[in-house]
């Protein structure tokens, strides 16, 4: 077994190859492992390192942190930049997330993602693309899945918005909108993770991927899926919550605008279904209207190319911080902590097409977007 430690290893993320595997593992646990721009270009930097390395032929993510795989972002150092008027520094930070997250969709060998714990945000944008590469989404009886960013004034960003618009019937806009927590069950039902473990049996995969022979990456996927298939998450993923709720989500969340969802879920207050309509209608009443109807057309817009949807996600940050409302949501939810954000937009109905589609233009040239050179 060869063990070789990376030059990049720094305090919060320790990169490093045992058993031809190279394992990324998060460690700012007090933050429940929030991206800063250094873990971000340790991850890259490694990834990079070992993209052509024939003695590296599967990479691991993951943390040791029980209560968190990666809670998302750097949420109070983008507010922070705010304050002091540092564009470079927000546009620094989300140009190299979202270069990480390509790479990762992007990479030739197996990527898994062991996702104990917290995975929000920036933690999805690390972890969804092991699907793309032959490699896994592992969940656990603590998996605590979302993309909570409307709550912030933000949107589903790190290219979320791909794999959102590739869930089942209306799940993407669903999840999209009010950034629900999903379980491991509904994570597997909606095609976000693809196998289960138990939590105590972690440390002994880690254990077998540090030492078991392997030939090739397939073979460390194929280990995995052999550990995970002796145990099975309770309930089943169709009978998870997502999944028994998947027709009423279908219903009113596949209508085309916030507004005409607000109003079929009202019509429901007396329907079959009232209580879970109620209790939506309550959650949206809280998200920013704007932020919510900018979400919606995240997925919409998500048909294409990783590349595109990342390009935008990075427009959508400027226009998010200049006229939208995460500074107002980041103020209330994070720094004050006051719960009473004022939004943009009072109501959900004021919420206008025309406002939703200046929030998409670019303040770039395509031939100067920071990232015109992705590609798939």
């Amino acid at each position: 077994m060869s063990t070789s430690a990376s030059p990049v290893a720094s305090d919060e993320v320790a990169t490093h190859v045992v058993n031809q595997i190279g394992f990324i593992e998060l460690e700012r646990p007090k933050a429940l492992n929030a991206l800063s721009t250094g873990m971000i270009r340790a991850m890259l930097a490694a990834l990079e390192r070992w993209r052509e390395d024939p003695e590296v032929l599967a990479v691991v993510v993951r943390s040791d942190h029980p209560r968190a795989f990666c809670a998302g972002g750097d949420i109070r150092f983008l507010y922070e930049s705010f304050q002091r008027d540092d564009q470079a520094a927000r546009d620094t930070f989300f140009s190299e997330e979202y270069r990480l997250n390509h790479a990762i969709f992007t990479y030739p060998k197996p990527y898994i993602a062991l996702l104990n714990g917290v995975v929000m945000g920036g933690g999805m944008g690390i972890s969804q693309g092991a699907h793309r590469t032959g490699g896994l989404r592992v969940v656990t009886a603590s998996t605590r899945m979302a993309m909570p960013e409307t709550r912030i004034g933000l949107f589903p960003d790190v290219g979320a918005g791909w794999f959102l618009a590739r869930t089942p019937g209306a799940l993407g806009r669903y999840l999209a909108v009010t950034g629900e927590t999903l379980s491991a069950a509904d994570a597997l039902y909606a095609g976000l993770a693809d196998v289960y473990l138990d939590e105590a049996a972690l440390p002994a995969l880690v254990e077998t991927l540090r030492t078991e022979a392997f030939e090739r990456g397939s073979d460390v996927v194929a280990c995995i899926e052999r550990e995970c298939a002796a145990y099975k998450v309770a309930p089943a993923p169709e009978a998870s919550t997502l999944a028994t709720t998947r027709a009423f989500i279908d219903r009113h969340f596949a209508l085309p605008d916030i507004g005409r969802i607000l109003a079929s879920l009202q019509a429901e207050r007396n329907g079959e279904v009232a209580g879970w309509a109620e209790q939506t209608i309550g959650v949206l009443r809280e998200r920013s209207p704007l932020s919510m109807a900018v979400s919606l057309e995240v997925v919409s817009r998500a048909e294409g190319s990783m590349s595109d949807c990342l390009r935008r996600d990075l427009d959508l940050t400027r226009t998010s911080f200049a006229h939208g409302d995460v500074v107002e949501g980041i103020r209330a939810r994070i720094i004050d902590k006051d719960n009473a954000p004022r939004w943009r937009f009072a109501r959900i109905e004021d919420v206008s097409a025309d406002d939703v589609a200046q929030m998409f233009e670019s303040p770039w040239p395509a031939a100067e977007h920071p990232l015109r050179d992705l590609q798939g």
